[in-house]
């Protein structure tokens, strides 16, 4: 009765977690707020954050950031499974080491595929961001800029006490 009182925990812990998981929601569009360009209406904004939205969704592989993080998770957790249960087999030497083997690298594969499809869904999100940005940039709205990258405007020396040239010409050069 023990043997299978310890995989059902396994199991209920592994459901736990994975429902957490699933509590995640990663955004389907962009995370970055633009405005209309000078002199472009609402309906046109509009209609260009519509064409943009797309355009991003096929830059990054007409997948969201939430699939991508889901795909990198199941993936992770596929790969940890096959690696547990080839692992256990070779430890236990039967179906019953292949069976824990697997449990344990399902769940510690669940654990290392959190971290990756976060991983995913941020660099997927930020692809997703660069795009639409260019895009609504090209279609002349305004977008962020980085602050390092605005415009500053002229920037004047300090005064280090020289006094302006004379009026009137120049001296002549001296003669050789």
């Amino acid at each position: 009765m023990t043997d299978h009182i310890l995989p059902m925990r396994h199991l209920a812990l592994l459901g736990s977690v994975l429902l957490l998981g699933a509590c995640t929601i990663l955004p389907t569009g962009p995370s970055v707020m633009t405005l209309p360009g000078s002199g472009r209406t609402l309906e046109a904004f509009r209609a260009d954050d519509s064409l943009c939205r797309d355009y991003a969704y096929h830059q990054v592989g007409g997948k969201t950031a939430m699939q991508a993080a889901q795909q990198s998770a199941v993936t992770s957790a596929a790969v940890g499974t096959a690696v547990g249960a080839l692992a256990g087999a070779a430890i236990g030497g039967d179906s019953r080491g292949a069976a824990v083997g697997a449990g344990a690298g399902l769940l510690l594969g669940s654990a290392a595929g959190s971290e990756a499809a976060r991983g995913s869904g941020i660099g997927t999100q930020r692809h997703y961001d660069n795009a639409y940005i260019q895009c609504m940039y090209t279609k002349g709205h305004r977008v962020p800029v980085p602050a390092n990258m605005s415009y500053q405007g002229a920037v004047r020396a300090t005064d280090a006490g020289i006094p302006p040239p004379p009026p009137g010409a120049p001296p002549a050069p001296p003669a050789r």
